[in-house]
């Protein structure tokens, strides 16, 4: 019997997904953004070294509606 490829299996975890999001950021040097429930609509920012934010995020797209900037403002600090 075959074996199931690396997509079949991510697939069939999509909780992982952000994780992998996570760590794919941090290995470019990039923070990491994500939206929480219970953080009122508001962004979490987490650095590569550990720090969280509660940020507002603008993304600026360029002119084939591409992705070129992201401009966060922090809100607050969050600790742990």
């Amino acid at each position: 019997m075959e074996s199931p490829s690396i997509v079949d299996r991510l697939l069939k975890n999509m909780g992982n997904m952000h994780e992998l999001g996570r760590q794919r950021a941090f290995e470019l040097g990039n923070p990491f953004y994500a939206q929480f429930a219970e953080d009122g609509g508001y962004w979490r920012k987490e650095m590569p070294n550990g720090e969280k934010y509660l940020v507002t995020v603008e993304v600026i797209m360029d002119e084939n509606d591409m992705p070129v900037k992201v401009i966060d403002t922090v809100i607050k600090k969050l600790h742990d």
